[in-house]
């Protein structure tokens, strides 16, 4: 609660003008004593009084409106980040697309179904996304963060995630043929009923990947693998692997 303290009576001009030390300084000091008066009798009305307190209600009001509107706001600013994807879907190039995703994503808001194919995300990040079932097809997506993300059922053949980070990442039943994940970090990821025909897996961290269940490694570049489990690379040299070096 505030409360205003009203200024005292101004002094008499002929004590105030004793303030003086020089000649020219009265016609200012005339000019202060005038308006200390016109403070003085403005403080004694009630109505300027409840103008104050009506500012810092209008003040107030405002604020609970803003807050009040932040989700009305949020979701149009998620549909102009789709209509971006939209716009922009089918074409090469960014478009937009990596700060739409990256928005999105921050969000929380799931990707589920997103297609994006043939797009440039290199260094996009996008960790724990929902990507089920997106389609990442023909992207060059290299340096990319997806750790943690969602990736059934997705496509990515042809993609470029060279060096990506996929760390504990979901990829059952995701169709990887022919991509390129050479460098990339899988350590931990899902790899169960996922196909790695004819994929770049060159120097790829494998450490904890769950690989017993994964699909297909057939011609599937495994020169250099790092981390590899136990086992591993004899089952998938056995499945039509191979170690060639780039």
């Amino acid at each position: 609660m505030r409360y205003r303290e009203r200024p005292e009576r101004p002094e008499e001009w002929a004590e105030y003008r004793t303030r003086a030390r020089h000649g020219w300084t009265v016609p200012f000091l005339a000019v202060d004593w005038v308006w200390e008066w016109v403070a003085h009798f403005l403080s004694h009305w009630a109505f300027l009084e409840a103008l104050e307190y009506l500012s810092s209600f209008g003040v107030l009001v405002a604020v609970i409106f803003y807050f009040a509107e932040s989700g009305e706001r949020t979701r149009q600013r998620h549909l102009q980040m789709w209509q971006v994807m939209n716009t922009a879907q089918g074409k090469g190039g960014s478009g937009g697309r990596i700060e739409a995703l990256q928005e999105l994503n921050e969000d929380r808001v799931p990707l589920v179904g997103v297609d994006v194919s043939g797009a440039f995300l290199r260094g996009v990040r996008l960790r724990k996304a929902g990507l089920v079932r997106a389609n990442f097809s023909g992207v060059d997506a290299r340096d990319g963060d997806f750790s943690e993300g969602d990736f059934s059922f997705a496509e990515l053949q042809s993609g470029n995630f060279r060096d990506g980070k996929f760390e504990r990442a979901i990829l059952r039943d995701a169709d990887c043929a022919d991509g390129d994940f050479s460098g990339a970090d899988l350590s931990g990821a899902d790899l169960s009923r996922a196909n790695f025909s004819n994929a770049d897996l060159h120097s790829a961290d494998l450490r904890d990947v769950q690989w017993r269940a994964i699909k297909s490694v057939k011609t599937a570049n495994i020169y250099g693998v790092k981390n590899a489990p136990e086992g591993f690379v004899e089952w998938a040299m056995k499945n039509g692997a191979a170690q060639t070096a780039p």
